[in-house]
């Protein structure tokens, strides 16, 4: 299915996102070393922690995959962007200043401090799988929108996907990210909150809108299920909290102060970005329900805002999907570079270290696009739930003790209770139990942990 989008929606759309792209390249100058690259120096401000954080985060689940979602469920679909929030203070409180004092880069690093190699190299494999998955999370809307934007194959598209999220993060890695983050959400609170206040306008004035959208369950946060509620908000918070790309932005501030500050300010952006991407969702449930549930938001977009603010809105949402797939790659092909292949083939030279971390964002960025092609007719959020579900299964209980309780409990346990517990997550997820495949594996992770906090060996 093609959008009609007219030359002016098109230019709009293209010069919001050169000016993103281009901003991020511009910074990108003072990048020369691995962790200028990884880190940005240690060097980010609040809002460029805050930048970093809620530019991967606000990716393809919290904008286009929450309308697609919302056309469905209703308002409910807003808990990925406001567990990400709740989240994100939490972390502001507890984990931010902890993480930031040890000086280290990873969760792995993190993990092996407290409980030896064995564990830090299980984490660092558990981690990459899971944040995969949101690669393809932003991946999926991402080549969508392109086929549907220029009418090209999903090929095509994937190709021009890449160059542009090269282009995000290839050259700058986190101060891209800082600084590109920074800028998307200006544009996307400037577009899409006087497009969300249209359609909510719309759904309330419309009396055959509103009498199709009854209060519950479209305008109930429980609508899809009090379960469900606690599902994605436990999810979506187990999973962030072992994020390496929102554990890394915190790593890359100056201080463990301005670490906290970063990960408030990035709530405080992340919690409403969701809510008019829901109002849309429900106006076209009613407006255009013969809408592919994947162009949702592109079709209200172009269809029923003025050139201004759908070309700009697209060129965010567009951002939005770059910067989250350049920031999860980041992430993930930090672990790769330090954790993994430099430790096995003892690389130390800082420039090869810098070449390593590149490639392997560009590497994830191909198996992703491939991925995604492959399962192109899957919902966006379940890939979000699914990838922090995994992830957060595995590695949660582990980094929580070792914030808060420091080598209380012995490597061994903890290896095994990554192992176990990651292994039953996917086994459930195949099998598609009843109970969720996150909590499955951190009731496994527990029980497994549990021996070792009462001291056996």
């Amino acid at each position: 299915m093609s959008l009609d989008i007219t030359f002016l929606h098109l230019i709009i759309m293209l010069l919001t996102i050169a000016v993103v792209i281009f901003g991020g390249i511009y910074v990108a100058r003072a990048v020369k070393s691995a962790e200028g690259y990884s880190l940005g120096g240690r060097s980010a401000s609040f809002p460029l922690v805050a930048g970093s954080i809620a530019g991967t985060v606000i990716g393809g689940g919290a904008t286009v995959g929450t309308a697609q979602m919302a056309s469905t469920v209703g308002l409910s679909a807003w808990w990925f962007t406001l567990s990400s929030g709740i989240t994100f203070i939490v972390m502001g409180f507890l984990y931010a200043r902890p993480l930031r004092k040890t000086g280290l880069e990873t969760i792995s690093q993190y993990l092996v401090l407290n409980y030896g190699k064995t564990a830090g190299s299980i984490a660092s494999w558990v981690t990459t799988i899971g944040i995969f998955f949101s690669v393809v999370s932003s991946c999926l809307p991402g080549i969508g929108i392109i086929c549907a934007v220029f009418d090209v194959s999903v090929w095509t598209a994937a190709l021009i996907l890449m160059l542009l999220v090269a282009s995000y993060v290839f050259f700058g890695g986190m101060k891209s990210a800082g600084v590109g983050g920074i800028l998307k959400m200006l544009i996307l609170f400037a577009s899409l909150f006087v497009a969300g206040g249209t359609a909510f306008w719309a759904i309330h004035t419309d009396p055959a809108i509103s009498a199709a959208l009854p209060d519950f369950p479209w305008f109930s946060l429980l609508g899809n299920g009090t379960g469900n509620a606690a599902a994605n908000l436990l999810s979506v918070f187990v999973g962030i909290i072992c994020t390496q790309t929102y554990i890394q932005a915190l790593f890359s501030a100056t201080d463990p102060q301005t670490a906290a500050y970063g990960a408030f300010a990035a709530a405080l952006v992340a919690i409403p970005v969701g809510l008019p991407c829901a109002m849309i969702g429900m106006y076209m449930h009613v407006a255009e329900p013969g809408v592919q549930p994947l162009l949702v938001l592109p079709t209200y977009l172009l269809h029923h805002q003025p050139a201004l603010i759908g070309g700009m809105a697209m060129g965010g949402i567009i951002i939005s999907l770059i910067s989250s797939i350049g920031g999860q790659s980041l992430g993930i092909g930090t672990i790769i570079s330090k954790d993994i292949v430099a430790p096995l083939f003892q690389i130390k030279n800082d420039s090869t270290l810098l070449k390593l971390n590149r490639c392997s964002c560009v590497l994830i960025m191909i198996i992703g696009c491939v991925f995604s092609i492959i399962f192109r007719d899957t919902q966006i959020l379940f890939w979000n739930y699914l990838s922090m579900g995994l992830r957060g299964g595995g590695i949660f209980l582990p980094l929580t003790l070792a914030v808060f309780r420091p080598k209380c409990v012995s490597g061994r346990w903890v290896a095994l209770s990554m192992v176990c517990s990651t292994a039953v997550a996917i086994l459930a997820t195949f099998l598609k139990t009843p109970v969720k495949p996150m909590f499955l594996a951190v009731a496994v992770s527990f029980l497994l942990l549990l021996p070792g906090l009462l001291g056996e060996e």
